[in-house]
């Protein structure tokens, strides 16, 4: 079996880490074109994010975040990351699926919507929106970064914890908007170790959708 396709569930670990780790993954991929995609799971300390743009109005100013903030190579406004949420990054080869960055995200939509559908939650996408929502309420932020067609963040799923600090800021720029968590929305204990194991039997059927051809849609090498 060829192994171009892992997966790695990392636990608990600091923001700067995770992007360092993601940043030398993409590096190895640019220089290797057999490396394989890799997608990394894992739980964020506290902290808030930025993308890329001239507007900064959803951080409210900043000064009052109670957590560090990151500016990074995303697209989309403000956000948070902290315990309680399944962070998702694939470092992906978009080369080998058809140079398509909507469809793309169309994808990672898909597939938390399908996960999510196993918890009898009843997700869905929301036109001109990116993110997955249960009715007017958003359980997952999205926000990617493509240099040279190879991806890096992803999506943060609120499975359990505390949100509110998204009240310091404007979540992904949306006003009004309300948040909220799988423990939320099913009244269940859940956990992020236990969703991360389940979502890592997703990724292996889902990723086949991603991946143009037969041949590399059976292509698939699980790690942890």
């Amino acid at each position: 079996m060829t192994e171009d396709f892992k997966i790695r569930w990392l636990g608990r670990m600091n923001f700067a880490e995770a992007l360092a780790l993601q940043e030398e993954l993409v590096a190895r991929k640019r220089e290797d074109l057999d490396a394989p995609d890799e997608i990394l799971l894992l739980e964020h300390e506290p902290v808030y994010t930025i993308g890329r743009t001239p507007d900064k109005s959803s951080l409210l100013g900043a000064v009052h975040l109670p957590h560090p903030l990151f500016a990074i190579n995303r697209g989309g406004q403000a956000t948070y990351h902290g315990p309680g949420q399944l962070m998702c990054y694939p470092v992906v080869d978009l080369r080998r699926c058809g140079q398509d960055l909507h469809r793309y995200l169309r994808w990672l939509e898909q597939t938390l919507i399908d996960f999510l559908a196993t918890y009898h939650l009843s997700a869905t996408q929301r036109e001109g929106l990116t993110g997955v929502w249960i009715a007017n309420r958003k359980i997952a932020s999205i926000g990617v970064g493509v240099r040279h067609w190879i991806t890096m963040h992803g999506f943060a799923l609120n499975v359990c914890g505390d949100l509110s600090p998204f009240a310091h800021i404007v979540p992904c720029g949306i006003s009004n908007v309300t948040m909220t968590s799988m423990e939320k929305e099913t009244g269940k204990s859940i956990s992020v170790v236990d969703v991360a194991r389940e979502f890592e039997t997703a990724l292996r059927e889902r990723f086949r959708v991603l991946r143009c051809g037969p041949e590399a849609q059976n292509r698939v090498f699980v790690t942890t």
